[in-house]
């Protein structure tokens, strides 16, 4: 019996870390760009107008990394990255 919660409490384990590890995994929805601002919440956003919104190409609905290149209300151009569900997700949900 000792031998069987063993390995079950490692199996357990195991799959936690997996778990983990796909939570964490940030390779396949990074930033194009380096000069883009991080969002973060409650950030306030000076937006005059929006030039363009990008986002990587994925066929799986997942949490992205995108880009917004926008003009603020002084006039100068400013760049901001931030995490969105893929467009994927749109055929999932609609």
């Amino acid at each position: 019996m000792n031998n069987r919660m063993l390995l079950l409490a490692s199996a357990l384990a195991c799959t936690g870390f997996a778990g983990l590890a796909q939570a964490y995994d940030t390779s396949t929805s990074t930033s194009t760009t380096s000069n883009a601002t991080p969002y973060h919440y409650g950030m306030t956003l000076n937006v005059g107008k929006v030039v363009s919104l990008t986002e990587p190409i994925t066929d799986e609905c997942k949490v992205v990394i995108a880009d917004m290149k926008y003009i603020d209300k002084s006039g100068r151009p400013q760049e901001l990255s931030y995490r969105k569900l893929s467009d994927a997700c749109n055929f999932y949900y609609n």
